[in-house]
């Protein structure tokens, strides 16, 4: 009952006006960001974090909640459509969806990708709401040396589930977690890394920082790329699926909503892990594999919703334990600490508003998405229109602007501006600059815990495996730290990033 009362409350937060007003905003902006090719969550979420300023807490993560799962809607309608993912975790869609399409069958398949969306968003929401309260208490029982090891197992699990070169990987987080060191020691009060500058005693900020790798970078990568966009020239009609079609994409939209409910919390897992594993997994159970590739209506429900129960599961360590699941969830960290709020177990306690309206607000969201979606098939289309050299001078306008009214600084724009360089770089090179935000948003939690962990130890280090829980987690790390050097997993890591 107490369930109950808990997402009563949260309804009724999420149906507040101003709040359905920016849940309705953000899953709009979401559908567009994975409609256009070249933007996505991740960037659009860098670019609006200024902008949070000026919103209550709730409302805030509510609009970025509702970017990043409404981005999985729109990723899905260019992957059947085009045969051209707006976003990464929409990639195997494009293997059945594309072919579906080809065939005269877009409405059906677009009809499945929502339902299958909507029903993984509604399943993920109960998820959330049953799994955050054992979550929180267990981690109200975490001292500074468990958090310590917590921290360590989410780095370690963001190399080995990340896709490329491992050492790349542990490259980007260690530079990560040494930018995000810069500043002057709290105990201390020395400065450390800042060059003599004043504006770095406080840190490097966040915002100009993301506003650099993700936003500026990302529009000098993709105006070298070729916009060139087939689009389906017939008539789009027959949204309502079959029979058949709900009987052979039922059992997969349940069996990819499990799996993508899993890999979601999972640290480091990103986007593109659910989907893929869901797909992976229809073939095998399928009785005839070779449908798939040809037009199978299992190889969107299921890869569909993976990834919508995957992205809004994410939200559970995040919110729970004050740990990003993936890089997103590092940036939604960084609107709670704008914001002034630490995000870990207390939220629940000194936040209920902002904690159960944020998961009220996904089913709400998920409604509005079927909802708008299919109507508007004809307007995204048409977006697909758009030539992206009339969209990037409005998005490195609105770089400016943003990384300038975190602080009033110019300064800011230059950390922006050098971010940019340094991400653009990252790109050049095939390496993935993700990592780096686990690192700088991690570094400074890290550091914290460990040395309040040695106060509290009086400069014991066996602090970290005496404690029960400590040495368990630590024990995982390890273990991820085998598998990382394992040579089988190494191999599958190649294949990987070669494809």
């Amino acid at each position: 009952m107490e369930l109950l009362g808990n997402l009563a409350f949260g309804l009724a937060t999420a149906m507040q006006p101003s709040n359905l007003m920016f849940c309705f905003t953000g899953a709009l902006i979401g559908t567009l960001v994975g409609v256009l090719p070249g933007l996505g969550p991740m960037t659009t979420v860098a670019l609006l974090l200024p902008f949070t300023f000026g919103l209550t807490p709730e409302a805030a993560l509510i609009m970025l909640a509702g970017i990043f799962y409404g981005a999985q809607y729109g990723g899905s309608t260019t992957a059947i459509l085009v045969n051209m993912p707006g976003e990464t975790s929409s990639v195997v869609t494009c293997l059945d969806g594309y072919q579906l399409a080809r065939k005269g069958r877009a409405g059906p398949a677009l009809a499945m990708a929502a339902i299958a969306s909507f029903f993984a968003g509604t399943v993920a929401t109960l998820v959330i709401a049953l799994l955050s309260g054992p979550m929180a208490a267990l981690a109200l029982k975490f001292t500074a040396a468990e958090y310590f090891s917590l921290l360590i197992v989410g780095l370690i699990a963001a190399v080995v589930l990340a896709h490329g070169s491992a050492v790349k990987a542990v490259a980007m987080i260690v530079i990560g977690v040494l930018l995000g060191l810069v500043g002057i020691d709290v105990n201390s009060g020395v400065p450390r890394m800042t060059f003599g500058l004043p504006e770095l005693a406080d840190g490097i900020g966040f915002v100009p920082v993301v506003m650099g790798l993700f936003g500026l970078a990302e529009i000098a990568s993709n105006l070298e790329k070729p916009q060139d966009r087939t689009l389906l020239t017939q008539k789009i009609t027959g949204l309502m699926p079959t029979g058949r079609d709900l009987r052979q994409g039922f059992p997969a939209m349940l069996r990819g909503t499990v799996l993508g409910s899993l890999l979601g919390v999972l640290p480091g897992g990103g986007a593109a892990l659910p989907p893929f594993a869901a797909y992976a997994l229809e073939k095998r159970v399928a009785r005839d594999p070779s449908r798939f590739g040809k037009g199978a209506i299992e190889g969107v429900a299921g890869p569909e919703a993976a990834n919508n129960a995957g992205a809004q599961t994410s939200f559970i360590p995040m919110l729970t334990l004050g740990i990003p699941s993936n890089p997103l969830m590092a940036l939604m960290i960084g609107a709670l600490m704008i914001q002034g709020i630490q995000p870990g177990p207390q939220i629940m306690t000194e936040q209920p508003a902002l904690f159960w309206g944020v998961v009220a607000s996904m089913w709400t969201g998920n409604l509005m998405l079927l909802v708008i979606n299919l109507p508007l098939i004809g307007l995204w289309v048409s977006m697909l229109k758009i030539p992206y050299r009339m969209l990037f001078p409005a998005i490195i306008l609105f770089c400016c602007i943003g990384a300038y009214s975190v602080n009033n600084s110019v300064f800011d724009i230059w950390v922006m501006l050098g971010s940019a360089l340094i991400g653009y770089f990252f790109i050049k090179v095939g390496v993935e600059p993700a990592p780096l935000v686990l690192g700088f948003v991690l570094g400074p939690m890290l550091e914290e815990n460990f040395r309040r962990a040695m106060m509290i130890a009086d400069g014991d280090l066996a602090v970290f495996v005496t404690r029960p829980i400590s040495a368990a987690l630590l024990a995982v790390a390890v273990a991820l730290l085998v598998a990382l050097v394992s040579p089988s997993l190494r191999r599958k890591r190649e294949v990987a990033f070669a494809e």
